[in-house]
């Protein structure tokens, strides 16, 4: 599989004993976003610990994870330019808005005023403005989701992977923050996956759509 701008899952099989769990050859583009779609403990989120370099040493994986033509198989998470957000928000509680979403930015930019900038745009973006200076524990469940997003954009990642990110959000919200999710990756051009067991959430997302062994699921 060759693609020199997106996330590539060339051969990628995780094994745990003699079982096989993840089973993919799966190129996504920039912009692009595909889904992995299964029941709970069908390897999903094995899938994603593979990417990101978090996986256990009781699986073994084969195969190779390629982001913008670089091999970043065996590299060391802090250093594959990867993306995450899982269920929970996961905001820092002893942190600010704003000083969650500046623990996230890179070191490029540099200077009070210009990080300040950073974060004051990008809660204006997302409907959040004024609010960089709250407690996260008095925001919605929307505006926590909003806040971990523009957290994860603003560290600048290659790829985003999304694990069940919507799945604890009531029918309206949902739909809310997947469009704003979705919108938000493609517009920055990057590589996204979604693992969800939710037939909407893989619709909405609108890219192939795949089982943890790599077949191709109808919606």
């Amino acid at each position: 599989m060759t693609l020199d701008q997106g996330l590539i899952l060339d051969g990628l099989t995780i094994t745990l004993g003699d079982r096989r769990l993840v089973a993919l050859s799966l190129a996504i583009r920039g912009g692009e976003v595909a889904t992995i779609m299964g029941a709970s403990g069908s390897g999903k989120s094995t899938a994603l610990a593979a990417i990101t370099g978090t996986l256990p040493p009781e699986f073994r994986r084969t195969g190779r994870i390629l982001l913008n033509s670089k091999d970043i198989s065996d590299r060391p998470t802090r250093l594959r330019g990867v993306g995450l957000m899982f269920q929970d928000p996961v905001l820092f509680p002893h942190l600010s808005v704003g000083g969650n979403l500046a623990f996230a930015l890179p070191a490029h930019v540099t200077g009070r005023s210009a990080r300040r900038l950073r974060i004051d745009a990008a809660l204006a973006s997302a409907g959040l403005e004024g609010l960089a200076d709250r407690d996260p524990a008095t925001l919605s469940g929307g505006q926590k989701a909003r806040v971990a997003l523009l957290r994860t954009l603003l560290a600048e990642p290659k790829a985003l992977l999304l694990d069940e990110p919507f799945s604890r959000l009531d029918a309206d919200l949902r739909a809310q923050i997947r469009r704003f999710t979705f919108d938000r990756a493609k517009a920055a051009g990057i590589s996204t996956l979604l693992v969800t067991h939710d037939v909407e959430d893989a619709r909405a997302a609108g890219g192939p759509v795949l089982s943890p062994l790599g077949e191709t699921l109808p919606l």
